[in-house]
C-alpha cells in the first residue's frame, strides 16, 4: 500500500441533504488521508449520521455509534484503533474537512469535522486533510439543522437525524 497516493481521488458524501465532495491532501496528511479512504471503502460511514452541529463553526460525523441500532454514545466511537496526528499548515477555514480528536493529540480514528465557518484557532492541532471542492449549498444546509443540547449542554445535537447515507471514493 503506497503511502503517497497522488490525489486523483475524491469522496462523495452523501447525506439526507445532499451531496458533498471532497478533495484530498495527501501531500500534508498521507496516512489520515489513506486511512479515511479505506474506511469509505469498507462502507463503515455508510448509516452514520452528522451527531454534532455547531453553525458558523463545524459539523462532525463518522460515529459508529450514530448507526441504526448501535449501542455507545454518539461521539464516543472508533474503529478499534487511532491513527497518528498530522498536523499540518492548511488553514482551518469554511470547507476544510478535518479529523476530530479527544484531548490526546493521537487519538484520532474515524469521526471527521467540515468546518461551517473560519476556525483558525484549531490550527496545527487537528489533522486537516481535505476541502469540499462540491456542495457548499448542502454544507450550508446541514450546518444550519435546529440543534438542542446533548448530554454535555452544549446546543450541538442536530433535532432530526441528519444521515451520511454512504461515502464513496471516486476518480478525481
Amino acid at each position: 500500500m503506497s503511502t503517497t497516493a497522488p490525489a486523483t481521488e475524491h469522496a462523495v458524501i452523501k447525506t439526507s441533504y445532499g451531496e458533498m465532495t471532497i478533495a484530498f491532501w495527501p501531500d500534508v496528511a498521507p496516512k489520515t488521508v489513506e486511512n479515511f479512504k479505506k474506511l469509505a471503502r469498507e462502507g463503515f460511514y455508510d448509516g452514520t449520521a452528522f451527531h454534532r452541529i455547531i453553525k458558523g463553526f463545524m459539523i462532525q460525523g463518522g460515529c459508529p455509534n450514530t448507526k441504526a441500532g448501535a449501542r455507545g454514545i454518539p461521539g464516543t466511537g472508533d474503529p478499534g484503533y487511532k491513527v497518528k496526528a498530522e498536523f499540518n499548515a492548511k488553514p482551518h477555514v469554511r470547507g476544510v474537512i478535518s479529523m476530530a480528536r479527544s484531548s490526546h493529540p493521537d487519538s484520532a480514528g474515524c469521526q471527521f469535522f467540515i468546518c461551517h465557518g473560519d476556525a483558525r484557532f484549531l490550527d496545527r492541532q487537528y489533522t486537516a486533510f481535505g476541502q469540499l471542492v462540491k456542495g457548499d449549498d448542502v454544507l450550508e444546509k446541514l450546518a444550519t439543522v435546529p440543534t438542542k443540547s446533548g448530554g454535555g449542554g452544549e446546543k450541538s445535537t442536530p433535532i432530526e437525524r441528519v444521515a451520511v447515507e454512504s461515502i464513496s471514493i471516486v476518480a478525481a
